[in-house]
């Protein structure tokens, strides 16, 4: 490790303590940014001062916050979302398709609107992409947070996170489709005039293995006007299917395929 003079060091405490950021004083003094960092660690801890990661979480700070961009959030977070909070490890993480870019970009769109400070990058594994934002505050936004899978623990929105979806309610229903839903074309036959004729027609699926999900989606959909029912499969219930023209017109104008 190169040494640097006491004199060096000095200077840059001197303006870390006036509120000079390490990238300036490093840049100022020619000397390695975590060298920097080091010296503003130690100086810290001489003085007894404990270090606390800036945040702008909404909830401990109590700011407005993009309430549009956070029931979109909500509905991806629930569908296929996941919160890593560990020491010296937190960040949320919404996996998506790699082949769709657009939902990627409105995952890391929605994430940087909700809460703009914390970094939010990008993952890429074989045919997935995970948008990932670095907070431990998330868990303040999603207390639905919890030990094992979310179909194994209840799963149920806090007063304020109701008020959210209730106000967006298209948003909220755009994130679950999003995540964990689909547009597809089915298609059947029928015998007219004696003959067998090919009918196709479009179809949202909403797919979770959690009742108290699969809940919040039906129960949101009937609010907006939506027909939907159980599409059971093996017999389970996992599936919802809106397949009725006017809902599937309703789901065309608001929510859309995934892209």
């Amino acid at each position: 490790m190169e040494q640097h003079s006491m004199s060096i060091r000095a200077q840059a405490v001197a303006l870390m303590r006036r509120g000079v950021p390490n990238r300036i004083v490093a840049e100022r003094l020619t000397v390695p940014r975590g060298t920097i960092g080091w010296w503003r660690s130690e100086d810290r801890k001489l003085r007894g001062e404990t270090y606390e990661q800036p945040t702008d979480c909404p909830k401990c700070t109590d700011r407005d916050f993009d309430q549009v961009a956070y029931a979109y959030l909500l509905g991806l977070y629930l569908g296929d979302g996941h919160i890593i909070s560990k020491p010296k490890q937190h960040h949320l993480s919404i996996f998506c398709n790699a082949t769709q870019v657009g939902l990627i970009a409105a995952a890391e769109e929605a994430m940087s609107k909700v809460m703009p400070l914390p970094s939010v990058k990008r993952r890429y594994r074989p045919g997935c992409a995970e948008v990932k934002s670095y907070t431990k505050h998330w868990t303040c936004m999603f207390p639905q947070h919890g030990p094992g899978k979310k179909h194994e623990r209840t799963i149920a929105l806090e007063p304020w996170q109701r008020e959210i979806v209730d106000a967006h309610p298209w948003e909220f229903i755009r994130g679950l489709i999003h995540s964990d839903g689909c547009r597809i074309t089915n298609w059947t036959t029928r015998v007219v005039g004696g003959e067998h004729k090919r009918y196709e027609y479009p179809r949202y699926f909403f797919t979770n293995v959690s009742d108290d999900i699969r809940q919040l989606c039906t129960d949101t959909l009937d609010k907006l006007g939506v027909e939907w029912k159980h599409c059971t499969r093996a017999g389970k219930q996992y599936n919802i299917s809106v397949a009725k023209r006017a809902s599937v017109a309703l789901m065309d104008a608001h929510v859309g395929p995934k892209y």
